[in-house]
């Protein structure tokens, strides 16, 4: 077996621990998103495409760390099995070459559908607890990223024409709160 050993880790927020998913494992080099795995946009997953070859293998602690629905983790892994690209899941311990058995193939199928349906249930279950703390009234949601003050300001500025990136940048905020912000300007 020639090549490199690379890695990919994907957390979900900026401040969980990626240690863990690759720990002891010798790698040439890894490539960490910061992303949750709904958004399609993972510059590190995107370089790592561009980055491995005919021969190297690609270790993911687990097949929902690679992606969160079925149809994104078979597209993904026959992308780089399709160039000779090894794939490792650890956590599930499966390997995929592009040469795979009936069998591995359906084990990536059903073990991808059922990290794709615990994710759904997962949602569904915070959702639901999000809606009864509603209801008992001690569910108040995260504290607004500006004052009223501060909201009506915004709202004034990006209404005399000023561009939402540079408002985003002043208040320290993104561009989709800015236009939350523009919707909902009572909120």
């Amino acid at each position: 077996m020639s090549g490199q050993r690379l890695g990919y880790i994907r957390v979900s927020s900026l401040d969980q621990n990626t240690q863990r998913q690759l720990e002891n494992i010798q790698l040439a080099r890894v490539f960490t998103d910061k992303a949750s795995g709904k958004d399609t946009n993972r510059p590190q997953l995107d370089a790592l495409l561009r980055f491995a070859r005919d021969g190297d293998t690609v270790l993911v602690h687990s097949m929902d760390r690679l992606a969160r629905n079925l149809d994104d983790l078979r597209s993904v892994v026959r992308k780089l099995t399709g160039r000779g690209i090894r794939v490792e899941f650890v956590k599930e311990n499966l390997v995929f070459t592009g040469e795979d058995s009936p069998l591995a193939n359906l084990m990536l199928s059903v073990m991808g559908a059922f990290a794709e349906f615990e994710r759904s249930l997962i949602g569904e279950r915070q959702r639901e607890g999000i809606s009864l703390a509603k209801k008992r009234g001690v569910y108040r949601g995260r504290k607004k990223a500006l004052s009223a003050q501060q909201a009506a300001e915004l709202v004034r500025r990006a209404a005399e024409g000023e561009p939402k990136s540079a408002l985003a940048r002043q208040y320290g905020i993104s561009r989709e709160t800015v236009y939350q912000y523009l919707r909902n300007p009572a909120e």
